[in-house]
């Protein structure tokens, strides 16, 4: 694993990512994880706990609103009061860096962007952390493969 100086972590409680530099946060965004709570496992719809790493960055250059479809652009834009439940944007696949984590990227536990924005700040999800669409851009532009990610409870 290369060793990054930057690091991203999610608080679970205060429904908040934050992105570290050297220790120090350069930028910090709501989120929502999980309404179904947090653990690992395989279909419970459930956020994950521990240490991750981004595997997979998804999404360079797509328009904001992409909708994805098993990590593939579909060539539709969704707008924010689509009542249907999207992967919009971009896409941080995290595969699981603990044992207890390790089946992460086989549950596609992503950062992506989201057509309920409204609901960002509040625990929703079934298991990805959801972000505001400006804002997974953002933060697509500023990580790498490999960038190690912490899920917190706290």
């Amino acid at each position: 694993m290369q060793s990054f100086s930057r690091k991203i972590r999610v608080s679970v409680a205060e429904q908040r990512l934050e992105l570290l530099e050297s220790g120090c946060c350069v930028a910090s965004y709501p989120i929502s994880t999980s309404g179904y709570g947090l653990g690992s496992e395989s279909g419970s719809n459930k956020t994950p706990l521990g240490r991750f790493a981004i595997s997979e960055k998804i999404g360079a250059g797509s328009p904001t609103g992409m909708v994805f479809s098993s990590r593939e652009p579909t060539g539709e834009i969704a707008g924010l009061g689509d009542p249907r439940d999207l992967v919009l944007t971009r896409i941080l696949w995290l595969e699981g860096l603990d044992p207890g984590n390790a089946n992460t990227k086989e549950r596609y536990i992503y950062l992506h962007g989201t057509n309920k924005e409204e609901r960002i700040g509040e625990p929703c999800s079934h298991g990805c952390v959801r972000m505001r669409n400006a804002d997974i851009i953002a933060l697509f532009d500023m990580v790498e493969p490999g960038t190690e990610v912490v899920i917190e409870r706290s």
